[in-house]
């Protein structure tokens, strides 16, 4: 019987977002296609090696209608000096992607992007919106920044509609870096010296990030657009940190460190950088993503608890 679904090519589909997003796709009714650099054996994979400015797109995106591009050079710590990795994978890599899309009669183009391409932090300012004049930190976020206004550029241009999301801090199951630790440290009652944040932070659970790309490749509207989603509530980092414990059915252990003193542990650990991650704020409008009228299907609470329950 053939297969008369409509077909999205995901690349990234094996990461953290990827992982979330097949299923939630197939659901929706797709046919996914997973861009990847080493075959695992499924049926419905594409090798392509690494992603760069000369990369091969022709057969992965044979027979496709949407491309989902989640695969990216994600930021480390200590790599401020090689922008040109970055720019290779994030920028130039994009951009080769899009416009072989383009070439290939594919009507739709989503890109994940970051929301430090608005900038690190919102403290005394309001919240970051999709109007805001672009604020890029770190290698990472200029590279994303770049192939932001390069797929701008390119929708002027040709038939395909493009999406560009910028999601904050991404948290569910099988997520890395600072959620990780947070949860490890939580769950082993490790004290953490936030106690004496106030902040407000967006956040953004994997699922309900999943379920409004989902959404967005069944909408329609004009050539490009761009969206900054979180969930609807935004907390100060302890309250994060109490509503893990919760999940986890643990005691938060917060220890009210004086800020001064705590900016100096994290600048004497080598992460200055951490600062706007912990004790500054970054509040989101969602106000254009709730327009849609799309809506998270899980409260913050609810992702919290799936995400440490597995």
């Amino acid at each position: 019987m053939t297969d008369t679904r409509p077909s999205v090519l995901v690349t990234g589909a094996s990461g953290f977002v990827g992982r979330h997003l097949v299923p939630a796709l197939v659901q929706a009714g797709w046919r996914v296609r997973r861009a990847v650099r080493t075959p695992t054996g499924g049926d419905d994979e594409v090798l392509i090696g690494s992603i760069g400015p000369d990369t091969d797109w022709h057969a992965a995106l044979d027979g496709v209608e949407a491309v989902v591009h989640l695969a990216a050079r994600a930021h480390h710590p200590g790599e401020e000096h090689a922008g040109g990795l970055y720019r290779t994978v994030n920028t130039e890599g994009t951009l080769q992607l899009a416009r072989s899309a383009a070439a290939a009669g594919v009507r739709q183009f989503i890109h994940l992007s970051t929301i430090l391409v608005n900038g690190a932090s919102t403290d005394g300012r309001a919240p970051f919106r999709e109007d805001d004049i672009a604020a890029p930190r770190g290698v990472y976020g200029l590279s994303k920044a770049a192939a932001e206004s390069g797929l701008k550029a390119l929708s002027e241009t040709v038939a395909m509609r493009v999406t560009v999301i910028r999601p904050p801090l991404i948290y569910g199951a099988g997520a890395l870096g600072n959620f990780r630790l947070l949860v490890r440290a939580v769950q082993r009652g490790i004290p953490l010296p936030f106690g004496a944040i106030h902040n407000r932070r967006a956040f953004v659970g994997v699922e309900n990030l999943a379920s409004f790309i989902a959404n967005r490749l069944s909408a329609t509207g004009g050539q490009f657009d761009l969206f900054l989603v979180a969930d609807e509530a935004q907390i100060s980092t302890p309250e994060f940190v109490r509503q893990i414990a919760r999940a986890s059915g643990k005691s938060a252990r917060l220890v009210p460190l004086p800020l001064p003193v705590l900016q100096l542990l994290l600048k004497m650990s080598g992460r200055p950088e951490a600062r706007d991650s912990l004790i500054g704020s970054m509040e989101v409008d969602v106000s254009k993503m709730a327009a849609t009228g799309w809506r998270p299907p899980f409260s913050l609470e609810e992702g919290l608890r799936r995400a440490v329950s597995s």
